[in-house]
């Protein structure tokens, strides 16, 4: 009997711890052959989108996994139609070189699993959530045994102070989390940025610098904004669906 053929697919890279556990399960999945990454990027700063993080950092990351590295480029504050759009001539390219499954680390945000899934069924793809359903304690014991190290780059304000940005994503930052935060960040409480991972070639050198505080403004139409932007995903365009001010540490790689 044949053996079934891995499916082409592509990582959405946040950069980030959930993203990372999940092309860690993907890579080990013989029903899928991961073959590039994919991010969004705010044009306007040049930085990964929700995250902050400089491009060298992302680029130093793609370069140690050793996979592609390809870039949705978006405004700051891009409506649906923006995004969708834009995503689609970012796939399209993808799609031509075989990439049937977009590979996603959310874990349990119905609404942002059903959106994508919608998005992709429409161009002929489907996506896979290696995480989905598993419970937070489970998953940061698994992120922890494993090897994988990160650094917090921005909390939401409404959830955690400044003194959360720029620490170390370890057990210490988890027993600190105040009551009713979620301990994977899934509702936008944290992002964060690996350095160091299990198919890293290495670890990344980085040097903490400023913090820095933004606030985003609610939009006037919920219905013309882009997909919640709560999750540790790779393609979350816009920082959130409603007023919110958020700290960023300002990471630097370190030569």
């Amino acid at each position: 009997m044949q053996s079934k053929v891995p499916a082409p697919s592509l990582m959405n890279w946040s950069g980030g711890k959930d993203s990372a556990l999940a092309l860690y399960h993907a890579l080990r999945d013989p029903q899928l052959h991961v073959k590039a990454l994919l991010t969004s990027v705010n044009t306007h700063f040049q930085r990964v989108s929700m995250h902050g993080v400089r491009l060298e950092l992302l680029e130093a990351q793609a370069q140690r996994i050793g996979l592609p590295l390809t870039r949705l480029e978006l405004p700051e504050m891009p409506d649906m139609a923006e995004y969708e759009a834009q995503m689609r001539a970012t796939l399209a390219p993808l799609q031509a070189q075989g990439i049937t499954h977009s590979v996603f680390g959310d874990i349990y945000l119905e609404d942002l699993r059903q959106y994508r899934e919608q998005q992709l069924a429409r161009v002929g793809m489907q996506a896979v959530f290696p995480l989905w359903q598993r419970p937070n304690a489970e998953l940061l014991r698994e992120y922890l045994a494993l090897g994988f190290r990160a650094v917090v780059v921005c909390v939401n304000d409404q959830y955690l102070d400044q003194s959360f940005c720029g620490r170390l994503l370890d057990e210490e930052f988890l027993r600190d989390l105040p009551a009713g935060v979620d301990s994977c960040g899934e509702n936008g409480e944290y992002h964060s940025f690996v350095f160091d991972a299990p198919y890293f070639s290495r670890p990344i050198p980085f040097e903490r610098g400023e913090l820095v505080h933004r606030t985003y403004q609610a939009p006037a139409s919920s219905q013309n904004t882009c997909p919640p932007a709560n999750a540790d995903a790779a393609t979350e365009p816009a920082p959130n669906p409603f007023a919110a001010g958020f700290w960023y540490c300002d990471l630097h790689l370190a030569w």
